[in-house]
């Protein structure tokens, strides 16, 4: 029998979908990846620092949904 992934999670009697807990998720690797970048001086290559952590926040929300906390 697979193992069922919760449709809401729930935390103190409120409900919240899966998505929101892969969008923080997402953002939170998004900024550490960032920072490492910022660490080791490849920042200067990347023209558009914004839309690049926008980015990097989106293919980690789609990896993070896909494999992780599928929905």
């Amino acid at each position: 029998m697979p193992i069922q992934a919760p449709h809401e999670l729930a935390i103190a009697d409120v409900l919240f979908p899966p998505l929101l807990l892969v969008i923080a998720l997402a953002y939170a690797a998004a900024l550490v990846t960032a920072q490492g970048l910022i660490r080791v001086g490849w920042h200067r290559h990347i023209a558009l620092p914004a839309l690049f952590e926008f980015g990097l926040t989106a293919i980690y929300a789609v990896v993070l949904a896909t494999w992780v906390i599928p929905s």
